[in-house]
């Protein structure tokens, strides 16, 4: 009898166990993404170098970024905030900050040119499919048997999901390579449409600090 009871406390732990969600999301996947946060790790190398960072990033749709990065002991390295068409690489501890678009922004700190809604895409797996049809459309994309984006191209920029969060569409890894660099992106943790801190997207500091070019920045950074 008692061998009887152990075994069925096994299986309702075991049970459970499989029902838990994963760490790595912090909330259930809505069928509408409006915003995602969370924490996540990049490396890359190419023929400039390597670089090993964690960020934290906020998106919100349709045209709104925040990136923090650090370094892996935890000390603030530089933000990326895109907003209102406009987009700036900041480093807050010598106040200063670089203005360009948000393609020249990403490509410094992913290695390669993508736009706001394309790392978005990237990060959450649910790219638009109403454009995969439009003959403009840049990105040749390859699902699975889920519908699940697996790969993707777009020139000579690829990327594929070496692992997925869970049992959902969200990537837990991806590897991209590039002729100028590879590397490869993890996702620590991410949650979806939570209640957003408006004062993430502030430029007031445009005010406090001084503008420099990105040869200037640099030889700072």
């Amino acid at each position: 009898m008692r061998l009887y009871k152990l075994l069925g406390i096994c299986l309702v732990l075991l049970s459970l166990s499989h029902c838990s969600t994963s760490p790595v999301l912090l909330t259930p996947v809505p069928p509408q993404i409006e915003s995602m946060e969370g924490y996540a790790s990049l490396w890359y190398e190419g023929v400039q170098g390597s670089a090993r960072t964690k960020f934290s990033f906020l998106f919100v749709s349709p045209d709104r970024g925040r990136i923090d990065a650090s370094d892996f002991l935890g000390r603030a390295i530089y933000q990326v905030i895109m907003t209102d068409n406009q987009a700036y690489f900041v480093l807050p501890s010598k106040k200063i900050y670089w203005r360009a678009e948000e393609q020249e922004i990403i490509f410094r700190f992913m290695g390669f040119h993508l736009s706001l809604e394309e790392m978005a895409s990237l990060l959450s797996g649910r790219w638009p499919e109403d454009k995969e049809e439009d003959p403009l459309f840049e990105w040749d994309l390859e699902r699975d048997k889920r519908n699940r984006i697996v790969r993707g191209n777009r020139g000579d920029l690829r990327f594929y999901v070496e692992e997925f969060i869970a049992n959902t569409d969200i990537a837990h890894a991806i590897f991209f390579s590039h002729p100028l660099n590879e590397g490869r992106l993890k996702i620590r943790n991410i949650g979806f449409n939570q209640p957003l801190n408006e004062r993430a997207f502030s430029t007031g500091f445009i005010q406090r600090y001084e503008e420099k070019t990105w040869e200037e920045i640099q030889k700072l950074f």
